[in-house]
């Protein structure tokens, strides 16, 4: 599946694309902080901060009143009878039982008993429900995919092989379980495949389920995250036009001549973090794109083809910068020595430079880049002067995307 993201930023410069494939275009966002910050103790880094901040402007969960949503605190059974009542419209699907741990004045009462007859939830032999009971994580796939009535598309025993502590799932929880993986209904944080079936679920936890069943419904947007698991990946699609800030900062500076007769081969790197409008880093700041510089009459232009992320994952980048116009002059009598010191040197530029310093000696190692600088050396010794694109470091650029770049 691919799917058009939509982008947002903390600045005022953005750029607002047509439309792509019939979806939404982006709008760029080179800001280095994104979501709203809706809880203090959800910041925007969160695990779980692209799960929960939706549900919450939907109404499905809430925070308590000191403004804080607690993340980490255990749910118990009445509670996620809440929390689904408010995300599903279901219809019943068996009549009302009256449970004998559930009195009248129950504040969640009227919850239990919708979640029971919409079938997402049951009760225990004898007519017992727990409310105040900690929800497990198994229990909380299982509510959810037999409210949905989800039934299994492929063999169990081969879906649960996803978890490597797919033993210790319980019997009556496994066809759930798998239902939901094969949906991508299940959400695994820290290890993908640690399942911990029988742990107690926390408030992250189960909005990350309930947004993830909702996704299934077609009644909240998929979204990229790390710790969702089955049912393959998304494919999240940067479309072309996009423009996307990198910077420069190498140590050395660049020296190239117009119309350098050789690219040189550098990595830029990300300079803002690029995000969803809900807060998601997807392309975070700091990660590498390779390409080359090439010089024209007009001025040094990045090609880049190839993105690299933080986690070394590497996907192909078809983008172009603006042209880099600012240029250095290099005097005769000048130091060849200061000039080429910190400085990566193009074949051409190192000619340049060779012939008004009237250093003949200047080697390709010495500029790096380029073959057959002697030779041009020699067609310039003698001029006065010679004037070259100077790149510096931490010089910033923008990249425009010329395909749509697929994130995995």
């Amino acid at each position: 599946m691919v799917y058009s993201v939509t982008w947002k930023s903390g600045t005022a410069a953005l750029a607002a694309l047509g439309l792509v494939g019939g979806a939404v275009a982006p709008i760029v966002a080179p800001a280095p902080a994104f979501a709203q910050m809706v809880f203090p103790d959800v910041p925007s880094n969160y695990w779980a901060s692209s799960f929960i901040n939706p549900l919450v402007a939907q109404g499905v969960i809430a925070g308590f009143p000191d403004g804080t949503f607690r993340p980490e605190e255990p749910v118990t059974r009445a509670q996620f009878a809440a929390m689904i009542n408010k995300a599903f419209n279901r219809s019943n699907v068996r009549p009302p039982v009256s449970f004998v741990d559930v009195p009248a004045n129950y504040w969640g009462r009227s919850a239990i008993e919708r979640a029971y007859t919409t079938g997402f939830m049951a009760g225990y032999p004898g007519n017992v429900f727990r409310p105040e009971e900690n929800i497990p994580r198994a229990q909380v796939l299982v509510s959810l995919t037999s409210g949905l009535q989800y039934a299994n598309n492929q063999p169990i025993d081969q879906v649960l092989t996803a978890f490597s502590d797919a033993g210790s799932i319980p019997g009556y929880a496994r066809p759930g379980v798998a239902a939901a993986t094969e949906r991508r209904m299940v959400v695994n944080y820290p290890n993908l495949q640690l399942l911990n079936p029988e742990r107690v679920a926390t408030r992250a936890e189960v909005a990350a389920f309930i947004y993830q069943a909702l996704v299934s419904t077609g009644q909240s947007a998929a979204i990229e995250s790390p710790y969702i698991v089955g049912g393959g990946q998304i494919a999240l699609r940067i479309p072309a036009g996009t423009q996307i800030p990198l910077r420069y900062v190498g140590n050395d500076r660049i020296l190239l001549a117009r119309n350098e007769p050789q690219p040189i081969s550098i990595t830029l790197d990300v300079a803002q973090n690029v995000v969803t409008t809900q807060g998601q880093v997807l392309i975070p700041a700091g990660s590498d794109v390779l390409g080359q510089l090439q010089a024209t009459d007009r001025g040094v232009q990045f090609v880049a083809s190839e993105l690299i992320l933080p986690n070394g994952r590497k996907l192909p980048m078809s983008a172009v910068s603006e042209f880099l116009t600012a240029t250095t002059t290099i005097n005769r009598g000048a130091s060849t020595g200061r000039i080429i010191a910190g400085t990566i040197v193009g074949a051409a530029a190192g000619a340049g430079v060779a012939g008004v310093t009237g250093d003949r000696n200047i080697k390709v190692e010495e500029v790096l880049i380029g073959a057959g600088v002697g030779a041009l050396a020699g067609t310039l010794f003698g001029r006065e002067q010679a004037t070259v694109f100077e790149i510096n470091p931490n010089t910033g650029l923008t990249v425009t995307l010329t395909s749509d770049l697929l994130l995995q």
